[in-house]
């Protein structure tokens, strides 16, 4: 049975790198992301040293903070690990969420470049060792607007195929953006941000870069 769906994956695999289209977007894509998190460290350095100012926010005014990373880091990497599992079992998810992964990053720098902000009052640091390690050496508070943890998440829920797995990342997207928020790491707004830019992106690339089945 295993050796039958390695087989089948193998098959769609292959079928896949053997069109040219297909080809250029994934290697094209692969670098395109591998550059990008590569400067993210001289970035988010450089970011950090630079002075910006506090949104006023009423919830976090409400909330108390804690510190509940390892439940974000959990939550995360558990619907990532499903989003992995979907994608070797198709090319062209991959492909997908890969260009509108690029778009996301792409655009997460401009908004924090456009929008300096400090982070909020409370703030307790994020701790995602993997995460981290694009991060550099100093911790970082202040890549704000929009929330990178909580972009990956509803990527991974417009990319995920099927209605149960696309229950799973909605449910992760609403305990890791108000995990978010208890851990006062991001204002309200950078959580909401990071819905509509994420979509923006997705639609984006499935208009352009991958276009959807039929159209």
């Amino acid at each position: 049975m295993l050796i039958t769906i390695l087989a089948d994956l193998r098959e769609e695999w292959q079928e896949a790198w053997q069109s040219a289209w297909y080809r250029k977007r994934a290697i094209g894509g692969l670098i395109l992301v591998i550059t990008i998190l590569s400067l993210f460290p001289l970035f988010f350095q450089a970011i950090e040293k630079r002075n910006g100012f506090l949104l006023p926010d009423p919830l976090l005014a409400w909330l108390p903070p804690y510190n509940v990373s390892l439940a974000i880091f959990v939550v995360i990497w558990a619907i990532s690990l499903l989003g992995v599992y979907r994608a070797a079992q198709d090319p062209y998810m991959f492909l997908t969420f890969l260009w509108s992964y690029v778009l996301v990053l792409i655009l997460r720098t401009l908004t924090i470049t456009l929008v300096p902000l400090d982070p909020p009052a409370g703030l307790v640091g994020l701790v995602d060792p993997v995460s981290n390690f694009f991060y550099g050496e100093k911790f970082v508070t202040k890549d704000l607007f929009f929330s990178g943890h909580t972009s990956t998440v509803v990527l991974l829920f417009f990319c995920l195929p099927g209605k149960m797995d696309k229950r799973l990342a909605l449910i992760a997207i609403i305990v890791v953006g108000s995990l978010l928020l208890v851990q006062h790491v991001h204002y309200t707004l950078d959580v909401l941000g990071a819905v509509f830019f994420t979509w923006l992106s997705y639609r984006i690339v499935r208009k352009t870069v991958v276009p959807a089945p039929g159209t």
